[in-house]
């Protein structure tokens, strides 16, 4: 079963997250960005969800930190502050993908399932 990270310093959604995906993956959960680094630092995830708007360390420092340390993770971002032109930057700052509050449920499902090659 892949193993994947969800970031998010709101307690019911990334409870909502988990109950959703742990049926099909093991879900390991950090509040914030720097917990979740910890993490990172002695397991290998197949995807990190992460919110962008978190206190102190946000989800985009988390994308960069990931990215300096591990090119091959998919990093998910999801904001509630989302614009259009914002997706593009995203992407080329190195995320997976750019999900958008409220978001669709299948919508991060099958997100999460390109992440990891899954069909």
């Amino acid at each position: 079963m892949p193993t994947i990270l969800i970031v998010d310093d709101d307690d019911a959604v990334r409870a909502l997250l988990q109950d959703l995906l742990s049926g099909k993956y093991e879900c390991h959960t950090a509040s914030t960005a720097e917990q979740a680094l910890q993490y990172l630092e002695v397991e290998k995830y197949e995807a990190v969800l992460t919110d962008i708007g978190m206190p102190g360390f946000d989800g985009l420092q988390l994308l960069k930190q990931v990215r300096l340390r591990d090119l091959e993770t998919p990093v998910i971002l999801i904001s509630g502050k989302g614009r259009e032109e914002d997706t593009a930057n995203l992407i080329s700052l190195g995320a997976f993908a750019y999900v958008t509050k409220p978001f669709n449920l299948i919508e991060v499902e099958e997100v999460l399932k390109r992440a990891i090659g899954e069909q």
